[in-house]
């Protein structure tokens, strides 16, 4: 149902969904960037709805709520595991529309992929999303053609603009928490259009996987893995045991963030490796994306959200390399 309310009827409203919910939403955080004395936007946890960024693109994505950078699976000793304890309270995330259209994809790898996730499932079933907004497209993102710049997924959307609070509730828990406002139709804000637009390719073949344009990608890539870090759909983590110093037979077992672009992620027992250079690693990045993914869900992994082509310290562009992809096919079908 939708409100119209007062700043301080949500604000209200949002102390007590405190009481009930952690909340995470994008945040200004200062002089955490990665160069000396810059700002970044980025999630964490929030106590008002003066912290939240309404207006630009955080430049990390929610999936460290749901996927923590560092998440400690059991503690072992000689004779037993443990598996830690979850969150005490539920969680609310405020994110856009790519990034709720992300979670579509997150599910599927973590909960419909033959085996659930423990730890994802756990997370993600005490967990509900805030939509936002877009009246403007940010610079970089071609949500538009990707098709994730509207969805319908959301549990409420809020708007805030000046002293009045716009809400679309459909969850009757986040529900009960409203007092007062006035019953009203509640839309939310959505894109139409994109500065950057991708073309996706739809007849890919075994010569896309070989093609030139994976090595010239490669000489200029140099590996750091920031476009896998801030993506809202990449998942790769690497196994940590990490060994107490009392008897070093007691200890834990920690998944962390990894990257498929930083050398030694396909590194194997006896020495072998999948991807030895960074055009593999590239071509592997890019056609996972477009190309296997969709082969195996029906949909495109990536939500076109820009932040790849934001971070790439080598300006690389993820948009513009799938788009002469498909400039490439068009060419071979003259």
């Amino acid at each position: 149902m939708g409100y119209q309310l007062t700043r301080q009827e949500a604000e209200e409203m949002f102390r007590r969904w405190m009481a009930q919910y952690d909340i995470f939403a994008p945040k200004l955080m200062e002089g955490e960037g990665c160069f000396s004395d810059t700002d970044i936007i980025r999630y964490g946890a929030v106590a008002s709805l003066d912290e939240i960024v309404w207006d630009k693109k955080s430049d990390y994505s929610f999936k460290e709520v749901l996927l923590p950078i560092n998440e400690t699976l059991f503690y072992f000793t000689e004779d037993e595991t443990k598996v830690p304890k979850g969150p005490q309270k539920d969680r609310l995330v405020f994110l856009r529309a790519c990034d709720l259209c992300a979670v579509k994809r997150l599910d599927e790898i973590y909960l419909k992929n033959g085996f659930e996730d423990y730890y994802y499932a756990r997370l993600r079933e005490h967990t509900k999303f805030i939509l936002m907004g877009c009246t403007v497209t940010c610079k970089s993102g071609f949500c538009v053609s990707m098709g994730s710049n509207r969805t319908d997924a959301y549990d409420a959307y809020l708007k805030v603009d000046g002293d009045q609070v716009w809400a679309d509730v459909r969850c009757s828990e986040l529900e009960s928490f409203i007092k007062g406002g006035v019953s009203c139709p509640v839309t939310p804000d959505y894109v139409t259009e994109n500065e950057e637009k991708v073309t996706l390719p739809r007849n890919l073949s075994n010569k896309n996987f070989t093609d030139d344009i994976w090595k010239e990608y490669g000489d200029r890539c140099i590996g750091c893995g920031r476009c896998n870090f801030v993506c809202p759909t990449c998942t790769c983590f690497t196994m940590q045991d990490i060994f107490y110093k009392d008897n070093e037979k007691a200890g834990e077992r920690r998944r962390v963030w990894a990257s498929c672009q930083v050398d030694g992620y396909t590194d194997m027992a006896g020495g072998h490796s999948f991807r030895t250079n960074q055009a593999d690693r590239m071509r592997f990045k890019v056609m996972h994306k477009i190309y296997d993914f969709e082969k195996r869900f029906g949909y495109p992994m990536c939500v076109g959200c820009g932040r790849c082509d934001d971070v790439c310290p080598e300006y690389i562009s993820y948009a513009n390399c799938v788009n002469r992809l498909a400039k490439e096919e068009m060419d071979h079908e003259k």
